[in-house]
């Protein structure tokens, strides 16, 4: 067995594995939707900044209740005008923001996916990374001891703002995706990483592997090519340069590479396949194929360091438990 085949075995079962076949014919069928977003958007100080965040802050508001379809209730919008397209908008304050992690606390399960989000300034005074809130900033050890608190499979944590590299190593986690729009604190300059996000999740080029949706490293991996290209299309030398960690050893890369981007490259944010609350082997199966497939990447990210025929074969053998699940989620008649 050779492994260009592998390979190409590997990319059909993904395939039939994400197929968007989606919804359940069956009106019997619900969707449990675990899914929580916080988006929090600082001070802008600036007009010209105020108006920036506005548009990303809306447009991303949009695509999560819209375009992911996240329960209106479960995405929780600060800004320092206390507005947003969310029922659950608050000013961003720091005791605004401890409010929204207490509900998280006792809604979240073990099963659900945390996505948060700072938009606007931060600040680096040599030993700690801030994010401007309207009164008291929090600090990344704040955001770290708030993250600790919520139950989750994963939680992606996403700093676009300025000096957001100092928050990386503090709040780098095992079972955390953590993204900064600057490699350290000391790049200082406003970014422009946080609209190249945005566009991504938008972007057909961003999916890279056409499977008709775009994970959150193929939209880290667009965003930051296309930072780059907005530099150097007008000749400047780049303020920023994003990072992403996902594997919890407080190391980030630019590029997937280095044990970063297992779990990054299984995240969507589209809305869950529908399943009966009460089919719980089914659900089961499910959670075992999503670790299966975390197995496989994670086994990917280690090729290069690994000898072909150990390689092939131990990618062989997850394949074929990958199929004998596929098969069992199939013959109860679902369409995850």
């Amino acid at each position: 067995m050779t492994a260009p085949w592998l390979e190409r075995l590997m990319v059909v079962a993904s395939l039939l594995l994400v197929w968007r076949g989606g919804a359940l014919a069956s009106p019997q069928k619900v969707a449990q939707d675990l899914r929580f977003a916080v988006i929090v958007r600082g001070l802008g100080g600036d007009p010209a900044f105020e108006r920036t965040f506005t548009s990303w802050t809306e447009r991303l508001c949009q695509l999560f209740i819209e375009r992911w379809r996240f329960r209106p209730e479960h995405v929780f919008v600060l800004t320092p005008e206390g507005r947003g397209c969310s029922p659950q908008a608050a000013r961003a304050t720091a005791e605004a923001l401890r409010r929204v992690f207490e509900r998280l606390r006792t809604e979240s399960t073990e099963e659900s996916l945390l996505f948060i989000i700072l938009i606007g300034h931060g600040s680096f005074d040599g030993q700690r990374g801030y994010f401007h809130l309207v009164g008291p900033d929090l600090s990344a050890e704040d955001f770290d001891a708030l993250l600790a608190s919520v139950r989750a499979r994963s939680v992606v944590f996403v700093n676009t703002a300025s000096a957001s590299g100092a928050f990386l190593p503090v709040v780098s986690r095992p079972g955390r995706i953590v993204i900064t729009a600057t490699r350290s604190g000391r790049e200082q300059q406003a970014p422009v990483f946080a609209h190249y996000l945005i566009e991504a999740f938008t972007d057909a080029r961003a999916d890279t592997n056409k499977d008709g949706r775009i994970s959150l490293a193929e939209a880290f991996a667009f965003a930051t090519r296309r930072t780059a290209e907005h530099y150097a299309q007008r000749g400047l030398l780049a303020t920023e340069h994003p990072l992403l960690d996902d594997d919890g050893d407080g190391v980030g890369h630019g590029e997937l590479s280095g044990g970063d981007g297992a779990r990054a490259r299984m995240v969507y944010l589209e809305a869950p396949a529908e399943v009966d609350e009460a089919d719980e082997e089914l659900r089961a199966l499910l959670r075992e194929r999503d670790a299966l497939l975390q197995k496989i990447e994670a086994l990917k990210a280690r090729k290069a360091e690994m000898r072909l025929e150990d390689y092939e074969r131990e990618l062989e053998r997850w394949l074929v438990e990958l199929a004998r699940i596929t098969e069992r989620i199939h013959a109860r008649g679902k369409k995850p």
